[in-house]
């Protein structure tokens, strides 16, 4: 019988846990305030960034839907990423990022989407693009989409963890600016 050992649980958040929680609710906070519902599009985190905003008691207030597309036909079918951007661009960019964001943003009631697209490793990378690049993206309501690339150290964990949480924290700063 296969049995899975509690110190190396694969179901297990990351060692940054706790501050991607308090991130979340912190964006969650802001967003109830402002009356706004957030919708993520997330390839390479794998839907942590909605297990956060939904880790909190009440967080129906401000989440309102997540979609994990992590092939390629799911980021066409879901979020209507064109296939001739995903060919020249590729899924890592954030052309596709932003695509993504404002997809996630159409498709839903929510007046604050994000994305994230990358290569959290081992394997994947490609020489213009490492493990830990990832490329992100924020649309809100009535504001220009916001990218950004970023390059994480660490294995695959690390490399989502960081990810989350910055699509978190920056969150927050597009909303505020908003």
């Amino acid at each position: 019988m296969d049995t899975v050992d509690p110190l190396i649980d694969p179901l297990s958040p990351g060692q940054r846990w706790p501050e991607v929680v308090a991130a979340a609710l912190a964006l969650g906070r802001a967003l109830a305030a402002r009356g706004w519902m957030i919708a993520t599009a997330e390839s390479c985190t794998g839907g942590s960034i909605a297990r956060a905003l939904t880790e909190t008691g009440g967080s129906s207030v401000w989440f309102e839907r997540g979609f994990v597309t992590y092939a390629n036909a799911a980021k066409m079918d879901l979020l209507g990423v064109p296939a001739t951007l995903l060919a020249t661009q590729g899924a890592v960019s954030e052309a596709v990022a932003a695509c993504m964001a404002e997809g996630a943003l159409r498709r839903s009631e929510a007046g604050l989407a994000l994305s994230v697209t990358g290569i959290a490793g081992p394997g994947g990378a490609t020489p213009d693009k490492p493990v830990g690049t990832v490329c992100f993206g924020w649309a809100a309501t009535d504001c220009a989409v916001r990218t950004e690339t970023r390059h994480f150290a660490g294995d695959r964990a690390a490399v989502r963890d960081a990810a989350t949480l910055h699509a978190l924290r920056v969150g927050l700063q597009v909303l505020e600016a908003c």
